[in-house]
């Protein structure tokens, strides 16, 4: 599973999503079709910012099934956790998840 470390987002949720689309999407979208599976990982942000990431999540997944992607907002060790959790689940894609810190 590759892992993508998105950073330098805005706390503004809906340039936020702008900058993920922009920055993001496309290396996103290569690995996937290059066949591999994607853990895109997210600084931690507060409600406003689920919705846009939910959707984002879901939308690549139906775009690129048979591969996996999936959207992890946290930090350290807790990102390790859920990347070695989705490694053994090859059910679970689309999913917008928070580590717990």
């Amino acid at each position: 599973m590759k892992r993508i470390e998105v950073e330098g987002l805005p706390d503004d949720p809906l340039g936020a999503a702008g900058l993920f689309h922009q920055n993001w999407l496309d290396p996103i979208e290569r690995a996937l079709e290059a066949g591999l599976d994607v853990m895109v990982t997210l600084e931690p942000a507060d409600h406003t910012h689920g919705e846009w990431r939910k959707a984002a999540a879901a939308m690549l997944a139906r775009k690129h099934t048979p591969q996996r992607v999936n959207l992890v907002a946290g930090t350290g060790g807790s990102l390790a956790a859920v990347e070695d959790y989705l490694a053994t689940a090859p059910g679970i894609t689309g999913q917008y998840l928070q580590a717990a810190s």
